[in-house]
C-alpha cells in the first residue's frame, strides 16, 4: 500500500480532529458517488495543490485500505507519522464506512459491463481431419457460456485448441490474484 508522504502528514496535522472526521466522511462520500469535499471549506487551511494530494492521497488510502482488506495495524503503521488521535479518526472513519466503500467500488467495477456470466458448459472434442489437413488429431474445448445482458440471454460459444485454452486459464488466474 502506498504510504503517505511527509507533506500529506503535514497537510493532515493541520485539522483538529472534528475537521479531520468531517473531511474524511466527505472524502468517503466522494468515493461513494456523492457529493465531495468543497475546496472552500478548507481554502485558507491548504494551497489548491496541497488540497488536490490530500484529497488523493486519502482517497487512495481507503481504496486499498478496503480492496486489499488491510488490518487496522497496517492502517496505523501507514499513518504513523500523524497524531494518533487523527489516526484513530482516519481509521474509525474507514471502519465505520467500509462495507459502503466496499458496495461503491463493486458498483464501479459492475458498471463496465451490464454482461454477467449466468452459466456454462464445456465439451473436449478430437479434430481427427480438416479440409487442409488430412490427419490432424488436435483436441479441441468447446466453450458455451449463457451471458445475461440487459435482462437477456444471450449464448456465446468459443472453441479453443490447447494454446488458446492454456492462455484462457492464465488470463483467470492473473485476475483472480488481483482481486484476492
Amino acid at each position: 500500500m502506498a504510504e503517505l508522504t511527509e507533506n500529506m502528514v503535514v497537510l493532515l496535522s493541520a485539522l483538529a480532529n472534528k475537521d479531520c472526521r468531517k473531511l474524511c466522511h466527505r472524502v468517503v462520500d466522494s468515493l461513494c458517488g456523492r457529493e465531495p469535499p468543497h475546496r472552500g471549506d478548507y481554502s485558507a487551511t491548504w494551497s489548491l495543490q496541497e488540497w488536490l494530494q490530500l484529497l488523493d492521497s486519502l482517497t487512495a488510502l481507503f481504496r486499498l485500505a478496503v480492496v486489499n482488506n488491510i488490518s487496522d495495524e497496517v492502517v496505523l503503521s501507514q499513518l504513523s507519522d500523524v497524531s494518533s488521535s487523527q489516526a484513530e479518526v482516519v481509521l474509525s472513519v474507514l471502519r465505520a464506512r467500509e462495507e459502503e466503500i466496499r458496495c461503491a467500488l463493486l458498483d464501479r467495477t459492475n458498471s463496465i459491463s451490464s454482461a454477467t456470466l449466468q452459466d456454462f458448459d464445456w465439451q473436449l472434442k478430437l479434430a481427427l481431419s480438416s479440409d487442409k489437413i488430412s490427419s490432424l488429431h488436435t483436441p479441441l474445448l468447446s466453450l458455451s457460456l449463457d451471458v445475461r445482458e440487459n435482462g437477456a440471454l444471450r449464448p456465446v460459444t468459443l472453441e479453443m485448441n490447447r494454446d488458446e485454452l492454456g492462455m484462457l486459464i492464465s488470463s483467470l488466474e492473473s485476475a483472480n490474484k488481483c482481486c484476492s
